[in-house]
């Protein structure tokens, strides 16, 4: 079995070292970053199955995040989550074709399933 590869970006380190610890223990191969330009840079090099972006952060944010990502690497899930949940924003993200998105806090039980969904889905 191939094992998926997530990329995490929060600018919140918690966030993305808990989140990486529970999708490993799933198996999966998971890569964190604090912003959202290295973490382009590496999309770059290393083709990502799902990739779950902050929306707040500074410098790049997580809408241009999901635009990159689904202008550049079509077979790319991407899963949003923020503190800074409103219904405009969410809008914003469904019409750029984001996958999931969440408030945070997050439940990791509920990113697992909805990265596990993301994955099943062609």
């Amino acid at each position: 079995m191939t094992q998926h590869k997530v990329m995490i970006i929060d600018d919140e380190k918690i966030v993305g070292d808990m989140a990486r610890m529970s999708l490993e223990q799933e198996g999966y191969l998971v890569e964190t970053f604090l912003s959202a330009e290295p973490a382009l840079a590496r999309l770059k090099e290393e083709k990502f199955d799902v990739v779950v972006t902050d929306l707040k952060m500074k410098g790049i944010d997580g809408m241009e995040v999901l635009r990159t990502v689904k202008g550049s690497y079509a077979g790319t899930k991407v899963i949003m989550i923020t503190a800074f949940a409103n219904l405009d924003a969410a809008i914003e993200a469904l019409r750029a074709d984001v996958h999931d998105f969440f408030p945070k806090p997050v439940k990791i039980k509920e990113l697992k399933a909805s990265i596990q969904r993301a994955l099943d889905k062609p």
